[in-house]
C-alpha cells in the first residue's frame, strides 16, 4: 500500500511536472513571441525617430516659409496703407477740382448773365438810336419848313448831335465790353474743358489705383488662406508627433511590463 502510494504521487508529481513543463513551454513560446514583437517596437520606433526628424526639418521649413509669409503680408500691408493715403489724396484733388469746375460754371453763368443785360442795353441803345434818327428827319422837314427858326433849330441840332455822338460812343464802349466778355466767356468755356478733361484723368487714376488696391487685397486674402492652411498642416503634424510619442511611452511600458514577466520567469 505503501508503494502503491508513492506510486500514485509519483504519477501525480509526474502529471504535475508535465503539467509544469507545458506551462514552460507555452511561457517560452510567449516570450519568444514577446522578443519578435519587442524586436519589430525597436524597428517601428527607430523608423519613428527617423520620421520625427524628418518632420522636424520640414517643420523648420514651414516656419521659414511662414516668417517669410509674414514679412510679405507685412509689406503688402503697408503699399496697401499707401495705396489707401494716394487714393484719399486724389479723393481730396478730386473734390477741389470740382469746387473749381462749380465756380468756374456758377461764374460763367453770371458772366452771360452779365452779356445778355449788356445786350438789352445796346437794344434799347439801337431802338433809341433809330429814334434819334427819325427825330432828326423830321427837325430836317420842319428845318424846310420854318426858315425862320434855323438858328433855335441850329442850336437844338448842335446839342442832338453831341448827344448822339456821346451815345455813339456809348454804344462803342458796350460794344467793346461786349467783346470782351465774350472773350473771357470763350477762355472761361476753354478752361472749364481743360478742367473736365483733368477730372476725367483723375478718375481713371482713381479707378486704376481702386483696380490695384483690389487686386492687392485679393492677394492679402490668398496669402492670408496659405497661411492658415499651413498653420492647419502644422498643428496636424504637432498632433501626429505627439500621437507617436504616445506610442513611443506605450511600447516603453509594454517593454517594462515584457522586462519583468522574463526576469521573473528567469528566477523562477
Amino acid at each position: 500500500s505503501t508503494i502503491q502510494k508513492q506510486r500514485q504521487e509519483l504519477h501525480l508529481l509526474i502529471a504535475e511536472l508535465k503539467d509544469r513543463d507545458k506551462e514552460l513551454n507555452d511561457m517560452v513560446a510567449v516570450h519568444q513571441r514577446q522578443l519578435l514583437a519587442w524586436e519589430d517596437d525597436r524597428q517601428k520606433i527607430l523608423t519613428l525617430a527617423e520620421r520625427c526628424s524628418l518632420l522636424n526639418n520640414e517643420l523648420n521649413k514651414r516656419n521659414e516659409i511662414i516668417k517669410s509669409l509674414t514679412k510679405r503680408l507685412k509689406f503688402l500691408e503697408s503699399q496697401q496703407n499707401d495705396s489707401k493715403t494716394t487714393f484719399e489724396n486724389t479723393q481730396r484733388k478730386l473734390k477741389e477740382l470740382s469746387q473749381k469746375v462749380t465756380d468756374a460754371t456758377v461764374h460763367c453763368q453770371a458772366l452771360e448773365e452779365k452779356n445778355q443785360s449788356l445786350h438789352c442795353s445796346v437794344l434799347e441803345l439801337s431802338a433809341k438810336t433809330g429814334q434819334l434818327q427819325a427825330r432828326e428827319q423830321e427837325l430836317l422837314t420842319m428845318l424846310k419848313l420854318k426858315d425862320k427858326a434855323i438858328l433855335e433849330t441850329t442850336d437844338y441840332i448842335t446839342e442832338f448831335t453831341s448827344k448822339f455822338k456821346k451815345l455813339e460812343s456809348a454804344l462803342h464802349a458796350a460794344k467793346t465790353e461786349e467783346f470782351s466778355l465774350n472773350k473771357e466767356k470763350q477762355d472761361l468755356k476753354l478752361r472749364l474743358k481743360e478742367l473736365i478733361l483733368e477730372t476725367n484723368k483723375l478718375k481713371d487714376d482713381l479707378c486704376e489705383k481702386m483696380k490695384e488696391n483690389t487686386k492687392q487685397q485679393e492677394e492679402i486674402t490668398h496669402l492670408k488662406q496659405e497661411n492658415g492652411c499651413l498653420r492647419n498642416e502644422l498643428l496636424l503634424i504637432v498632433e501626429k508627433a505627439k500621437r507617436k510619442d504616445q506610442l513611443l511611452q506605450f511600447a516603453k511600458s509594454k517593454q517594462a511590463r515584457t522586462d519583468t514577466e522574463l526576469s521573473t520567469l528567469r528566477q523562477v
